[in-house]
């Protein structure tokens, strides 16, 4: 019941971040660069709080971890590598949803960070069987169909994008099944994501003052402020420490196929919330992806992954 409740909430405060900065953007709240930064910061802000905490209880376990183990999950800092993955994957994601709807901007990040993934792996030279290889082949095949052009293909470049964002979040998912505490990575990878801030804003008002963006620091909303903070906050630093906590309590393959479920939720969401419409291309596509990844995981015993990606 207690691994249920946890998988749960933190699905939801995943498919919820693609929500949050739809619409943000789509309402003209805020522009991409200003919710990144945002993001960035409460996200930060969030888990340096949840990491307080946790370190607090680690120390206080001294029966349950021994002096070796509480000190290496303490020291797991992250890295800057993992930290710029992190910043591409944020401002991308934000760029990608001034033009995407939620369902099809999730379902393009979670194909890409997939195919990143089993990509990563065939580089390394994982023996796959022929039914997993059929199944990144229909994969591949469905996000393709999704992009064919048509009355409801999603702009080339969002897509271009949000596709750049799940690859960002791919590696950045990659280098992270080594963490000894993906929590305390995560954390610590935000704080050095803070470097970037400075950087972020200076372009954003480069390219505005060069008409580029039609964004303003003075267009910035209260609800564009809060739909970013409760992105970052809420549904990435909340929803990291949740997830974490259900991991535990899942086997490997359940703990990866239950991530399929991201994308159809961030849909409904958005149909919901958004009034958004269900376009038969999306439907189709959905079906095939999650289906082709579906058959994949179950023909592999899969590592817990470091992050939903989302």
């Amino acid at each position: 019941m207690k691994a249920t409740f946890y998988t749960v909430i933190a699905l939801l405060a995943f498919a919820a971040n693609s929500l949050f900065c739809r619409m943000a953007l789509a309402e003209g709240y805020i522009d991409a660069w200003g919710f990144t930064i945002i993001r960035l910061m409460s996200a930060a802000v969030c888990l340096g709080v949840i990491m307080t905490l946790h370190a607090y209880r680690l120390r206080s376990q001294a029966v349950k971890y021994s002096h070796t183990d509480r000190e290496a999950l303490l020291n797991d800092k992250g890295s800057w590598l993992s930290s710029f993955s992190l910043v591409v994957y944020a401002l991308c994601f934000s760029l990608a949803y001034v033009a995407l709807d939620t369902g099809t901007g999730a379902l393009i990040l979670f194909s890409a960070v997939q195919l990143t993934m089993i990509g990563w792996g065939i580089y390394k030279k994982e023996q796959l069987s022929t039914l997993q290889w059929l199944a990144f082949f229909v994969a591949v095949a469905g996000f393709i169909y999704l992009m064919l052009p048509s009355v409801a293909a999603p702009s080339l470049l969002a897509a271009t994008l949000m596709a750049v964002s799940g690859v960002a979040w791919g590696v950045y998912s990659i280098r992270g099944k080594s963490c000894i505490s993906p929590l305390r990575a995560t954390g610590f990878n935000f704080f050095r994501s803070l470097v970037a801030v400075p950087i972020l804003l200076i372009v954003g008002i480069y390219l505005n003052n060069t008409g580029v963006t039609n964004s303003h620091l003075e267009s910035i909303t209260t609800k564009g402020i809060v739909l970013a903070c409760a992105s970052g906050a809420i549904a990435s630093g909340m929803g990291y420490s949740i997830w974490y906590t259900a991991m535990p309590l899942l086997k490997n393959t359940q703990a990866a196929i239950v991530q399929l479920c991201v994308p159809v939720l961030a849909a409904l969401l958005g149909v919901v919330f958004l009034s958004e419409p269900l376009t038969v291309p999306f439907v189709v596509a959905s079906a095939i992806i999650l289906g082709a990844v579906l058959v994949f995981i179950l023909n592999k015993d899969t590592p817990k992954a470091f992050d939903p990606r989302y």
